[in-house]
């Protein structure tokens, strides 16, 4: 059995790992969808945010926009990693479970630790969020 986590708002894979609030949790097996659960991420920062996919078995995440610190974090974990996905959350894992969903490893919000009033990480995919600060 595998277990896949998807950063989601709305049914749509969220683009900004370190600010997700919730993933859908799937259980797959022999390339089927068993079960699929929301987890709850509340207020977790970057590195909180591994321990607590780690200690719900997570062994896949997909998400959009992942900053350096964050991927490290996840691999300590044991977590593979496919950023760069945009679109519906289903979609996504049945892609990936097809093998279909290719990953961008190069796409990331790689503004942590830089003060960025007003910016937008538009420029390089992860949509129309704002980055916000990183503390």
């Amino acid at each position: 059995m595998k277990k896949i986590a998807v950063t989601t708002e709305n049914g749509m894979i969220f683009q900004h790992f370190g600010k997700t609030q919730t993933f859908t949790i799937y259980e797959t097996e022999n390339g089927q969808i068993l079960s699929k659960n929301i987890l709850d991420a509340g207020a977790n920062g970057h590195s909180a945010l591994a321990g607590l996919l780690q200690q719900n078995r997570v062994d896949v995440l997909i998400c959009g926009g992942i900053g350096q610190g964050a991927k490290e974090a996840l691999k300590s974990c044991g977590i593979d990693i496919v950023p760069g996905a945009v679109g519906s959350v289903d979609q996504a894992v049945k892609d990936y479970l097809m093998g279909a969903l290719i990953g961008n490893p190069d796409f990331m919000c790689n503004h942590h630790g830089h003060e960025h009033e007003g910016h937008s990480c538009g420029e390089h995919g992860c949509g129309s969020h704002s980055c916000g600060h990183h503390g």
